[in-house]
């Protein structure tokens, strides 16, 4: 996979300090050993996820990858100690492949990315003091460990942003290569070394110490040239793809690829090569595609990438298992073919011992009289000679070891017996064989078929496992209407019922939804969303009043808390008010209940999660009942001791029949706390 260089970070940086102005650090996780994925919220923007593969790259994506039930140490302490925090900057050190992250919570951490050799994540304290680093390391200038002053990299290599002349001059003089390889090793990379040389029109394997002061001169201009879009901010991202044509031509990308010609997706299709963050001569016959930021076509090449992996290394599991039954078939198969042929080949035998019974008789005759005088050894070297000589008995001799066996050659056929036993006596040893070889073959075949099946299933478990491959899919951010931005549900009386998901969206319920024919309730706890039934002219009957009790309850703290039931009451919008008694203060999303409530107590915290076709489809949670109206296909679900993303995986493919869905869609309308999936 290939490493970001100096100005691919140097672009991803700059867009990401604009970008993440505001924000403040969500939760982090830790998907594999090397990466880290970092989730932002940003007032008007929403979630924003940035990924870290330490010693690899560094962007924005909409392609998070699926994160292990048990979060790593390194990912808990960032959680621990960076959730909530601020953030002040997102920078590249020194350009080099160094990325500063700075926040500010009680006090100022930094999250200091390595991109270069096998790469590192380290978070530091506001004195740059190391807290923990992502893996130990020890350099013979650096020891990246826990409570280690932290030390960055030596600075090395060229600077384009502030390069002079006379540094450059400087450093070809003291260069001991040529001009390619000076360029490269000293922080521009092939690619941009090749393009400079390109630009120039010098011979890049000229050394450069033998370089004149206008050829350094030429070199000089053109690497401000090149770098000049960077001091400007001004990035043209691409993707390189590897078809090209006579006639070259190139396509605008953004996060919404269904409106593709014919010919877009197929330049699509085609394999990408790199990604730049600037326009390259070097390219100029390639086909390219181009993005509104570097981060976007950095996320859509890197992730191509990792999905490539991810399949790859599922596929090798599953041909891991396939080929544990195809290596025992063939084995099989192999054994069974020796079988059958041990049966024909011993059964000749049997039959040419018998069918030349008088020859091999006088010869062994001939042995048993030898035996007398001579060794086998020596009997065996005389019968050689003899067969030589033309001895008609010995022309059948082979050979006669020690042990006494004797091999004959008969009819191209080697037929090894025992001399001191009959002729009869050693046919009955190769029709004894042929039979066990027989008997053997009838289990052979039981064992292949059963084999052949066991194949036959692994390989079609293969197939759908194939199929079933999560890989990561491009999170797009779906439009909402008004109420999908709060908890609500419609009843099985068709009434809309909506409730705050925090403290500001409780506010905006009671002053921007409450209205005169309204109903409003509340759980008898402290951390409750604030509900209310939409009357819309129909009266609301008890059904409703009580589908929207359990669905106030069920959102509340008590499903948090593992209880089983809740009470909640409910009052006419009148009794609502934001003004507190004298003395009193009322904090964001609490509202003060004048007069009296009306209860309904002991509620089982219970709710049901599916797609309905309420304005559209979309996935909706609330009390069975109004599920069981307005849904074929849902889940139940009670408080529990399952974390939300293994429920939701379960949920979804349950309910995902049309892939209607992403993971955090099902996520987002799942109350707050562990739940367990009730089996009805």
């Amino acid at each position: 996979m290939k490493i970001m260089t100096n100005t691919d970070i140097f672009a991803v940086t700059q867009e990401l300090n604009e970008l993440l102005k505001g924000a403040r650090v969500d939760k982090s996780f830790q998907p594999r050993n090397d990466i880290v994925l970092m989730r932002f919220h940003k007032t008007g923007v929403g979630r924003i996820d940035v990924v870290f593969q330490s010693g690899v790259r560094a962007h924005k994506t909409d392609y998070p990858l699926n994160n292990p039930m048990i979060p790593p140490s390194f990912t808990m302490l960032l959680r621990k100690r960076l959730k909530g925090a601020h953030i002040i900057s997102i920078k590249q050190h020194n350009f080099d492949r160094v990325i500063k992250l700075e926040v500010q919570k009680e006090q100022k951490y930094t999250l200091v990315i390595e991109l270069f050799s096998k790469g590192n994540i380290i978070l530091l304290d506001e004195e740059d003091n190391i807290i923990m680093p992502l893996k130990r390391q020890l350099w013979s200038d650096r020891d990246i460990s826990s409570k280690r002053e932290y030390k960055y990299p030596s600075i090395t290599g060229i600077n384009p942003i502030n390069l002079s002349l006379e540094k450059l001059t400087q450093l070809f003089k003291e260069s001991d290569s040529d001009l390619i390889r000076t360029l490269a090793r000293n922080g521009l990379g092939g690619t941009y070394s090749e393009e400079i040389i390109l630009r120039t029109g010098l011979d890049k394997n000229i050394q450069a110490i033998e370089l004149t002061d206008e050829e350094i001169a030429i070199v000089y201009e053109k690497i401000k040239e090149l770098f000049d879009p960077l001091i400007k901010l001004d990035f043209k991202p691409n993707i390189v793809l590897e078809k090209k044509n006579d006639n070259v031509s190139v396509f605008s990308c953004d996060s919404n690829t269904e409106s593709l010609t014919d010919n877009q997706k197929d330049k699509k299709s085609s394999k990408r090569l790199d990604v730049l963050p600037l326009e390259l001569n070097i390219h100029k016959n390639h086909e390219k595609e181009y993005f509104n930021s570097f981060n976007e076509a950095a996320d859509e090449f890197y992730s191509e990438k990792v999905q490539k992996e991810i399949k790859s290394v599922e596929e090798n599991v599953w041909d891991k298992k396939v080929n544990k039954f195809a290596n025992r078939l063939k084995k099989q198969e192999e054994s069974l073919s020796e079988f059958e042929k041990t049966t024909e080949l011993s059964k000749k035998k049997g039959e040419i011992l018998y069918s030349n019974y008088t020859q091999i008789e006088d010869l062994l005759k001939v042995i048993n009289d030898a035996e007398k005088k001579y060794s086998r050894k020596e009997i065996s070297k005389i019968l050689k000679r003899a067969k030589k000589d033309g001895m008609i008995e010995a022309q059948i001799f082979e050979s006669m070891d020690t042990l006494g066996t004797l091999v004959l050659d008969i009819e191209d056929v080697k037929v090894a017996i025992d001399y001191r036993k009959s002729l009869a006596e050693n046919a009955e040893v190769y029709y004894e064989k042929g039979k066990k070889a027989k008997r053997k073959i009838k289990g052979g075949l039981v064992a292949v078929e059963n084999t052949k099946k066991q194949l036959k299933d692994m390989e079609t478990k293969r197939e759908k496992g194939i199929k079933k491959i999560e890989l990561p899919k491009r999170r797009v951010k779906k439009p909402l209407l008004w109420f999908e931005k709060l908890r609500w549900f419609l009843s099985s009386d068709n009434h809309l019922v909506v409730g705050g998901r925090d403290a500001n969206t409780n506010e905006i319920v009671v002053k921007k939804y409450l209205e005169n024919n309204d109903i409003y309730l509340h759980g008898d706890m402290h951390g409750a969303p604030s509900t209310v039934i939409k009357e819309d002219g129909v009266e609301i009957n008890d059904e409703t009043f009580k589908e929207s009790a359990i669905f106030a309850a069920s959102f509340s703290s008590a499903w948090g808390n593992g209880y089983g039931s809740a009470d909640v009451f409910w009052v006419h919008p009148d009794q609502v008010s934001k003004t507190p008694e004298p003395g009193e203060y009322l904090t964001k999303g609490a509202f003060v209940i004048r007069g009296k409530k009306n209860y309904l107590r002991g509620l089982n915290l219970k709710i049901a999660i599916g797609i309905v076709d309420y304005k559209g489809k979309r996935i909706m949670a609330g009390p069975v009942e109004a599920l069981k109206v307005h849904s074929n296909n849902y889940v139940i679900l009670r408080p529990g001791h399952v974390k939300k993303e293994a429920i939701a995986k379960k949920i979804l493919h349950k309910i995902n029949e049309d892939d209607l869905l992403s993971l955090d869609d099902v996520v987002r309308v799942l109350p707050s706390g562990k739940c367990e999936i009730i089996k009805e």
